[in-house]
């Protein structure tokens, strides 16, 4: 998450939440370096990452353009998101999306231009960061309808 620093000049002052998320690329870069093949990327979008072969040589980290592939020292682990792979699995939504007070977060099938997420996409302004890397990243975010002052 970046600073919660407020922009513009008193009185007239906004504020934005932008959430730092694994943006389960269709080209994830995380997963081309890894030499274990720790990374994996699913036919249905997530990118998982197997700890147990993971040897935490860190190149995953690095090539992550997102900075989103945490390197836990203390339990000699990488970590990241693994967009709830168990749940969908089940047919479930990710638990981030479920237990989001604001209902900001919305999960679904983007090559179905008929699935909730999709229509969305296409109605409301939205974009996804960093499209230069060429990562082709899942995840879009919508700003806010209306801006609220602070």
């Amino acid at each position: 998450m970046e600073k919660d620093t407020p922009k513009g000049v008193f009185p007239n002052l906004t504020l934005s939440f932008l959430p730092k998320l694994c943006n389960h690329c269709l080209n994830p870069p995380c997963v081309d370096v890894c030499p274990v093949d720790a990374l994996q990327k699913r036919d249905d979008g997530p990118v998982l990452l197997n700890q147990d072969v993971c040897t935490l040589c860190k190149a995953c980290a690095t090539a992550c353009p997102y900075e989103v592939i945490y390197i836990n020292e203390k339990e000699g682990i990488a970590e990241k998101c693994n967009l709830c792979a168990h749940r969908i699995d089940e047919g479930l939504e990710p638990f981030c999306v479920i237990c989001c007070e604001g209902q900001a977060l919305h999960f679904g099938d983007l090559g179905d231009p008929t699935s909730k997420v999709s229509q969305l996409i296409s109605t409301r302004e939205n974009f996804q960061l960093k499209p230069e890397e060429g990562t082709s990243p899942s995840v879009f975010y919508c700003p806010p309808k209306q801006k609220r002052s602070l």
